[in-house]
């Protein structure tokens, strides 16, 4: 699989970043069947790395129960215009894909 960029939007205010982020992944539990009534393999995001300013501020483990593309939203205290935040993931398969803004 040839992983998408994570989408990320911020809002800043004050000092408090909100930001949304849109993860493209197809999040098979393995436990679906396909048409032909075979299994189709797990294959699902594991970790979730939050960064603002290369420090990071949140880590999530995430199983097979998340929807397919999953929305993820968290707050940043401490931010301030120009900061950058970066979203990365990597799934039981060893695939990853990041995205990454920076607050105005």
């Amino acid at each position: 699989m040839n992983a998408k960029p994570v989408k990320i939007r911020g809002r800043l205010k004050n000092t408090i970043a909100n930001i949304k982020c849109l993860m493209p992944h197809p999040m098979e539990t393995g436990t679906r069947r396909d048409d032909a009534d075979e299994l189709i393999p797990a294959h699902y995001i594991e970790t979730v790395t939050c960064l603002h300013n290369d420090r990071e501020v949140m880590t999530a483990h995430w199983g097979a129960s998340v929807s397919k593309d999953p929305y993820f939203s968290f707050k940043v205290k401490d931010a301030n215009s120009g900061d950058t935040i970066k979203v990365s993931w990597v799934d039981n398969l060893g695939e990853t894909s990041s995205g990454d803004i920076v607050l105005k």
